[in-house]
């Protein structure tokens, strides 16, 4: 359990540095505020738990959102994709402003450890995007 910790703890600082403790769709910069989400799951993918290239720095929210499938990036051109189901959802000015104003963005690329294209596709046959 605590080496465990530990490795997450590790895994967070080196995402938040190579993101520059930015979130890498909204740009919002508060530490506080951010999560080094796994592109593949922590508990799926044993291998690569610890590996930069399956990192992304997102806020709280967006964390949750990818994890959930709700939005995700394209392994292509690392443009954020928005599910149908917010879509559905689009008059709700939140879901607008949050999500559906990002689609088509590209997210901020780091100058190494680039999210992997494989881990993306991954996310994205999971998820049926």
């Amino acid at each position: 359990m605590v080496r465990t910790r530990v490795n997450q703890s590790v895994f967070r600082k080196i995402i938040l540095a190579t993101y520059n403790n930015t979130c890498c769709i909204t740009r919002i910069n508060n530490a506080d505020l951010l999560i080094a989400s796994h592109i593949i799951p922590w508990s799926k993918d044993e291998k690569n738990r610890l590996n930069p290239m399956n990192g992304l720095c997102l806020n709280a929210l967006h964390d949750r959102a990818f994890d959930k499938g709700l939005i995700t990036i394209d392994a292509e051109s690392y443009t954020i994709r928005v599910s149908h189901k917010l879509k559905l959802k689009n008059t709700i000015n939140s879901i607008s402003q949050n999500f559906i104003s990002f689609e088509g963005e590209t997210i901020l690329l780091p100058d190494k450890f680039i999210p992997s294209r494989d881990y993306l596709k991954v996310h994205n046959d999971f998820f049926g995007y």
